[in-house]
């Protein structure tokens, strides 16, 4: 990327999906941490959500940012009949949101906000997912060998209950990752 893009990635997320997205397009990245909440007010709606809290964890972010650099921050959100999933709690939370999307569709949400010197870009891509009819030992099995933890709506597309349990998406496969590449790249190339 480095032919059209000459600007260091500072990249706020601690996500290994995001950064290797990132680092795997080509891009010269920094991973750099920010302290913030990741709570939203109640009233807020499906990409709203994300939207919201991409830009709040942005502006955490203290250092000045330099005319050789952007700060990207980005959020994502599990929405299924008008519910968000985030990240679950516990194995519990976890097995509860797996039973919850088995044989329906849910949209997952991707906020990115993208800050320069001289400005900001907030963006948010949607993709429709839709499960099969997940088996309770389809989903033991998930829970036992991977880690549903960290990931918004308890599972990764890149893992077996994506391999197995999604019939078709509708839109970006890698925004269901937890970072919509191709929309990055447009931003940026506008910077």
């Amino acid at each position: 990327m480095e032919i059209f893009f000459k600007k260091k990635i500072l990249l706020a997320s601690q996500s290994p999906r995001r950064q290797q997205l990132i680092r795997d397009s080509g891009f010269e990245m920094e991973v750099v941490k920010i302290d913030v909440e990741e709570d939203f007010p109640s009233n807020l709606w499906a990409e709203q959500i994300p939207l919201f809290l991409a830009e709040k964890k942005n502006f955490a972010y203290e250092k000045d940012i330099r005319e050789n650099e952007i700060l990207v921050t980005a959020d994502t959100v599990v929405w299924l009949e008008d519910e968000v999933l985030n990240k679950p709690n516990d194995m519990i939370e976890a097995y509860e949101m797996l039973r919850k999307l088995s044989g329906k569709k849910h949209t997952v949400y991707t906020a990115v906000c993208v800050r320069s010197a001289i400005g900001i870009d907030l963006f948010d891509v949607a993709t429709d997912v839709y499960f099969n009819t997940l088996s309770d030992e389809m989903i033991s099995y998930y829970l036992r060998n991977y880690d549903p933890l960290d990931k918004a709506g308890a599972y990764g597309i890149q893992e077996f209950i994506g391999y197995t349990g999604i019939n078709k998406i509708d839109g970006c496969y890698y925004n269901v990752m937890g970072f919509p590449v191709s929309q990055f790249i447009k931003v940026i190339r506008r910077l």
